[in-house]
């Protein structure tokens, strides 16, 4: 039964997922215009999940990725470098669209942060999931503050799933969470001079 709910939450909390639930919040809280309001939500939504899921489920066709879990290091960078061309479409976009300089700012962060993991993946199987959960974390913390601590929850959640399903080791998932939230945060307050 444990195994079970951690699967769910694994599979349900994946990266695109935060995507989804972070651009939501953002495009109707703190987009200015209907227009970039939905901008927003289309580029988060084509580029941020539906792109990315495609693109996975067709390297596991190709059997580029052996398992649904992307288990073997070694299969992670195609997937990293791919998904920083749909990632840096998306912030061309945004950026051209004049959104508001909190969604470019994050967006920023999915490349930075692919970027970063690239040459950590080769030598250690950070954990992804845990990357996506708490990088979402720190955008909302920084944009809403402690009213976003339900984001922290979550993250917990998906570390203990990760590690459950013996995906990651416990230092794996301590070291995606920390990277991610400590990184995203700091980009933020940089990029967007708050």
């Amino acid at each position: 039964m444990k195994q079970k709910f951690a699967r769910i939450i694994s599979t349900i909390f994946v990266p695109p997922s935060f995507t989804i639930i972070v651009y939501s919040l953002f495009a109707f809280l703190v987009e200015q215009t209907i227009e970039k309001s939905l901008t927003v939500f289309i580029v988060a939504f084509l580029f941020g999940f539906v792109a990315p899921i495609v693109m996975f489920v067709v390297l596991r066709k190709k059997k580029l990725i052996s398992d649904n879990d992307a288990m073997i290091k070694d299969q992670r960078t195609i997937p990293y470098l791919i998904a920083i061309i749909f990632y840096s479409i998306g912030l061309v976009i945004l950026i051209l669209s004049k959104v508001s300089i909190v969604s470019i700012a994050f967006w920023f962060c999915y490349i930075s942060n692919t970027i970063i993991i690239i040459p950590i993946n080769k030598y250690w199987k950070i954990s992804a999931h845990s990357m996506g959960a708490s990088g979402a974390a720190a955008a909302l913390f920084f944009v809403f503050g402690w009213n976003s601590f339900v984001a922290m929850i979550i993250t917990l959640l998906v570390g203990w799933s990760r590690v459950d399903l013996k995906c990651h080791t416990t230092l794996q998932v301590i070291a995606g969470i920390a990277l991610a939230f400590i990184s995203v945060f700091l980009q933020m307050k940089i990029i967007t001079g708050i």
